[in-house]
């Protein structure tokens, strides 16, 4: 059993898809403070700090797993979650037709070890369908995603390549995690 301590419902399926056992118990963290221009060096703070969050809050009694994502354009920009429709229409468009990636950071801490991974996967879209756009942006499921992007709901019709592991894109990279899980008993 682990403390997923994230309110991510995405990061709860992923763990329930590899079947590993959890309670989920969010953090408070503002990620406003950080002012890392490099977006490896977000992720990991932004999970770092929820993690320190969370071992004040619960201690390492049961393993806590933490974790940030963001998505990067072409550009090297980081694009972090939209607050309105208009922001998450802007992240979108910069995305269309381009490629990005998605970086993710996790730390996953018992009270005998720590495990730290940060790793991306990189897309490249085909241009978005303008009607798609708006009904997605209507829908509202980009809110609380990095860059507004789900490569596993509206993104996915317009990949057109893909380096790396869905679930690092989907901001949890069990398959790196399971390991140090087993190893934990």
């Amino acid at each position: 059993m682990i403390d997923l301590c994230s309110s991510s419902p995405t990061r709860a399926k992923l763990l329930d898809q590899f079947g590993i056992a959890y309670t989920q118990k969010p953090v408070a963290f503002d990620e406003e403070q950080i002012t890392a221009d490099d977006p490896y060096t977000f992720v990991y703070q932004a999970s770092k700090g929820k993690l320190e969050a969370a071992e004040k809050l619960y201690g390492v009694e049961t393993p806590l797993l933490t974790a940030d994502s963001v998505v990067v354009a072409a550009d090297g920009a980081i694009l972090r979650k939209a607050h309105t429709v208009e922001e998450a229409r802007e992240l979108l468009l910069r995305q269309s037709g381009s490629e990005i990636a998605i970086v993710s950071s996790l730390h996953y801490k018992t009270d005998t070890m720590l495990f730290v991974d940060t790793s991306a996967t990189h897309y490249r879209f085909d241009p978005f369908d303008a009607d798609a756009l708006e009904a997605y942006l209507e829908g509202g499921a980009w809110r609380g995603k990095a860059g507004a992007c789900m490569v596993e709901g509206f993104c996915r019709p317009y990949i057109r390549a893909v380096q790396g592991r869905e679930s690092t894109a989907m901001g949890l990279q069990v398959e790196i995690l399971l390991p140090w899980l087993r190893a934990c008993g």
